[in-house]
């Protein structure tokens, strides 16, 4: 991977120079600590530039990434992101800023779709693949005049561990022996060691939520069809989303806001018709716990003691803050049956997307996962000087087995299954007429990645997946840490385009608890 673009961009030296570049009034903005809010503020008061900003995150990237501990969340920088700061600058200061993400970069897992970087969902059977055009989400964050410092690793086709072929391992930030979790891991790692202000991941089965809380962040599935699926790799359209991923809740909230909006290219969309806002922000506040009644899926706790103490914890803040607490129970049948409906679902659709994304591209990609399939026996030799990534290409082989849409099993999971699980999640809370229902994000700490898994897995049931069984909204938030210094993230699940409340009731959580931390590897850096 030595030969990324940020290397030619920028030496060494000069990026760590910029690292902390001085504000106009002698003092500096932290930017691994601040705000949307907070660098807007230094914005308007001439304290800083977003050409400052971007040059103090590629500082970090040098440093951090292939440098350092070298968490390799990068797979590609935008080289022309200084010079896109610099035009967002003098239109700032000539008319104003377009929304509060005007000057902010961001980074973008790399299965959305951008036409002046590759998009490769992290795979070598994609490498070069220039799409032709931009992705929904992402033409709304560069009109919101968002930059797009850089496109990051991830599991290879979103799925898998946090590895590709083509980008190799991400490290966990705080601790590199640690999964920082998939898909969107890329995502995650690099927002938590403050190489960008928001990142978007894809969530289909906990792939914003599983990295959110391994890395320390605030992450948000948000119902199906709140955002566009355009131009995005897919997975499973029926479970598929995109997901604003931060340091903060009210980074969230903001850059949720500049993405919302019905897409004529994603049917799905149609459902947030008179339903989506463009500015979440106005629904945060500090006291939203108070008179809310929260219940707590203690199905998901018992298989990780510091985990569950951080929970109790968490608990406990929220009743201090004026929420009631309920205890929840999912039916036995629901949790023993989620995995199959998911699977079912799952497999079958990557089988049928994957080759109607692929016949969008350059004739060179055209192909079916039987064809990637046979691609990847190609590439198993010591010779093909490619990365490997046997796991993921063992699982294509599954999925491209798994059957067709037309199967009665399919149909039936699908116009039958599905609705009841949505039936059943909402009625746990209507029947205690719950605001969310809050859980362990992921049950156990992050997973090593320095020894092999157990051939069985194991562990107790994860409730990450219900979020996209219903087509639910469910909201991360950082509540704390392990005992060995592993982030913990605490799961706000609600109801259909819940966003406003789930935000305000997370954001009330983080101001009441401050859970954040920078990651103990890529601390400040000294100017």
């Amino acid at each position: 991977m030595s030969g990324r673009p940020f290397r030619r961009l920028h030496g060494l030296a000069l990026l760590l120079a910029l690292a902390c570049v001085p504000a106009a009034d002698g003092q500096t903005v932290d930017v691994t600590a601040a705000t949307i809010e907070d660098i807007n503020r230094a914005f308007d008061a001439g304290a800083l530039t977003s050409e400052q900003l971007v040059e103090r995150y590629l500082a970090r990237i040098a440093a951090y990434d292939e440098a350092g501990p070298a968490i390799n969340a990068v797979i590609a920088l935008n080289p022309n992101a200084a010079a896109r700061a610099r035009e967002l600058d003098a239109e700032r200061r000539s008319g104003g800023p377009r929304s509060p993400l005007h000057g902010i970069p961001v980074v973008l897992k790399d299965n959305f779709d951008t036409a002046d970087l590759p998009t490769t969902a992290g795979s070598v059977l994609l490498e070069g693949s220039l799409p032709p055009d931009d992705g929904f989400l992402v033409r709304k964050l560069r009109e919101a005049g968002a930059i797009v410092l850089a496109k990051v690793n991830m599991s290879e086709f979103a799925s898998g561990g946090a590895i590709s072929s083509l980008g190799g391992r991400t490290r966990n930030p705080h601790d590199l022996v640690r999964s920082p979790g998939g898909s969107s891991g890329g995502t995650g790692a690099a927002v938590a060691a403050a190489f960008a202000q928001v990142g978007l991941g894809t969530d289909t089965g906990g792939s914003v939520r599983s990295p959110s809380t391994a890395n320390g962040l605030a992450g948000l599935k948000p119902t199906l069809g709140l955002l566009s699926r355009d131009g995005i790799v897919p997975l499973a359209l029926s479970f598929d989303t995109a997901g604003p991923m931060a340091r903060h809740v009210y980074d969230v909230a903001a850059a949720l806001g500049v993405m919302t909006g019905v897409d004529p290219a994603d049917e799905a969309t149609a459902a947030s018709g008179g339903r989506f806002e463009t500015d979440y922000t106005q629904h945060l506040d500090q006291d939203a716990l108070a008179g809310a009644r929260i219940g707590v899926a203690r199905d998901f706790l018992g298989q990780d003691g510091d985990v569950d103490w951080v929970v109790e914890a968490s608990l406990d803040v929220m009743r201090e803050a004026g929420a009631t607490i309920v205890d929840v129970r999912f039916p036995r049948w629901l949790i023993e049956a989620s995995g199959d409906f998911y699977t079912v679902v799952r497999y079958r659709e990557f089988r049928a997307q994957i080759a109607e994304y692929l016949a969008t591209l350059e004739p060179r990609f055209h192909a079916t996962l039987a064809d990637l399939v046979k691609r990847s026996v190609r590439l198993a030799s010591p010779s093909a000087g490619a990365g490997h990534n046997p796991g993921r290409w063992s699982l294509m082989r599954r999925e491209d087995a798994s059957g067709e849409l037309s199967d009665a099993e399919y149909r039936a999971v699908l116009e039958h299954g599905l609705p009841m699980v949505r039936t059943v999640i909402r009625g746990l809370m209507d029947a205690d007429d719950l605001a969310a229902i809050v859980y362990p994000t992921s049950p156990r700490r992050p997973g090593r990645v320095d020894v092999a898994p157990a051939p069985t897995g194991g562990g107790g049931p994860s409730a990450t997946r219900y979020a996209n069984l219903t087509g639910f909204p469910d909201l991360i938030v950082p509540a704390g840490f392990t005992g060995d210094g592993l982030p913990v993230g605490l799961s706000f699940l609600g109801r259909a385009f819940d966003e406003p409340r789930l935000l305000a009731l997370g954001y009330a959580f983080e101001q009441a608890t401050r859970a954040r931390r920078l990651p103990a590897h890529t601390p400040p850096l000294v100017p």
